[in-house]
């Protein structure tokens, strides 16, 4: 691990300080949007626009980069969401706003193609794992830490737009400073979307439905505190909790994976996420409900991607995983891109409360469509099934690929154990036993005269 981090270190630096600034735009600009006197439908076209331009660049990007290299593309990304961070202050205007995020989420995508390109070929066979399971945690860590700088300055001013167009500017530097260019990942063209439901419908289904949960807590949760009133404080505890609670169950969801009936698991997860979504619509006005809440929603919804894509794997050949992985992120920024519109539209209907109340349907749909699959087909034996990937809602298809492909591996080294150890269990079990007794036949005696045959009693066996 040591030698991992000296190797990766300025590029996990980076990656931190730019996810502060990404973390914090999103909660800084629905606290902003209310002292503006914007609407949550307003604000929903906003939030909705990063998803849109993420959707747009993760599967460009690669060929961008072909074309004029991962330092050209990584630097002018950077250059750009830093200036729209000083923008957003100045333009206070719903559309420019809406038009801000697409920008910024087309940058990040492409910015964060190449930070995982470098990644990975900082790495080596033997560590990737591990480094795959840093880089996202250092992901998250840096949107959770970005909530608390909230509390620093007037969300009504400039200073906090200030604050994250430095931490983007800053992040650039050691990473551009320590590493070298890296091969591009060429990503592989996803199968036909038909096909990947034939494959797997509650893949498909559910990651659809997960993809407007994903986006609506994420985009929509700052919208949602200022609408119910809370404190600046209050909601960067809100949005964190969301990210704590992800962080905090993507390892045990990813070991009970292996280790049970998927289909069983994802139902009882969004069992879960629907009574943690309904709690925190019926209980709205005890603000520890709502951050206990908040922590359990974000703790269904992260890991719940990546047993979804081990659930679809396990009805895949070899071959076909990584462009299925290709299909399920469109799906899943399809699903993004409508969330926060949804639950905006939602909001200005029926109050805040919609806010859980879209994120109750949505796990409620995936939970009555996995126990409907539970009966179409039956399921596959725990230890036959692919093994889970380390793969968060918002990653491209760069950590999807490397995330798929590692899990490959570990399938592969676990089926050839269990494999060895079978054959050792059966030459073990042959060794043991015994051998067919020879026919009777008339002992000899050292002279080699007959002798009468031994009592049956002392007759070796």
């Amino acid at each position: 691990m040591l030698s991992l981090l000296s190797n990766t270190w300025a590029l996990l630096f980076g990656m931190l300080l730019l996810m502060m600034g990404n973390g914090m735009q999103g909660s800084l600009l629905g606290i902003r949007g209310a002292i503006e006197g914007f609407s949550a439908g307003e604000m929903s076209l906003v939030m909705s626009g990063y998803f849109l331009g993420f959707l747009i660049m993760s599967r460009a990007a690669p060929g961008m980069i072909r074309r004029v290299g991962h330092v050209r593309v990584f630097a002018a990304m950077g250059s750009i969401i830093s200036a729209v961070f000083i923008l957003y202050a100045a333009i206070p205007n719903v559309w420019a706003w809406g038009l801000m995020r697409v920008v910024v989420g087309t940058c990040f995508a492409a910015v964060y193609v190449v930070a995982e390109s470098w990644f990975n070929d900082s790495a080596t066979n033997e560590n990737r794992g591990k480094a795959l399971s840093l880089y996202m945690t250092t992901q998250m860590l840096g949107v959770i830490s970005a909530q608390a700088l909230l509390n620093l300055a007037d969300p009504g001013g400039y200073d906090l737009f200030v604050l994250i167009s430095v931490a983007v500017s800053l992040s650039f530097a050691p990473i551009l400073l320590s590493v070298s260019p890296a091969p591009v990942h060429q990503t592989t063209k996803p199968m036909s979307l038909r096909s990947l439901f034939s494959a797997s419908p509650l893949g498909v289904v559910g990651t659809v439905f997960l993809g407007a949960v994903f986006s609506a807590i994420f985009g929509m949760a700052s919208v949602y505190g200022t609408a119910k009133g809370l404190s600046v404080a209050q909601i960067s505890i809100f949005v964190a909790l969301i990210y704590v609670g992800g962080l905090v169950s993507q390892f045990p969801v990813g070991w009970l994976s292996d280790r049970m009936d998927r289909r069983r698991l994802i139902l009882i997860m969004t069992a879960m996420g629907s009574a943690g979504a309904l709690a925190g619509a019926v209980a709205g006005e005890v603000v520890w409900v709502v951050l206990a809440m908040a922590a359990v929603i974000g703790g269904i919804a992260n890991p719940l991607y990546s047993l979804l894509i081990a659930h679809t794997n396990d009805y895949l050949e070899a071959e076909d995983r990584a462009a299925a992985s290709g299909g399920l992120l469109f799906l899943n920024g399809v699903g993004a891109v409508g969330g926060p519109l949804a639950v905006g539209a939602l909001m200005e209907t029926f109050g805040p409360w919609a806010f859980f109340g879209f994120v109750l349907a949505m796990f409620a749909a995936i939970a009555v469509y996995a126990a409907w699959r539970m009966t179409r087909r039956p399921s596959i034996a725990p230890d036959e099934t692919f093994a889970t990937p380390l793969v968060p809602p918002g990653a491209t298809p760069v950590a999807a690929d490397y995330a798929i492909e590692l899990a490959g591996e570990k399938t592969e080294a676990q089926q050839a154990e269990a494999e060895a150890a079978a054959e050792a269990a059966a030459e073990a079990g042959a060794g043991a036993s015994p051998e067919e007794p020879a026919p009777a036949e008339v002992a000899e005696t050292a002279e080699g005269e007959p002798s009468p045959d031994p009592d049956p009693r002392f007759r070796s066996v």
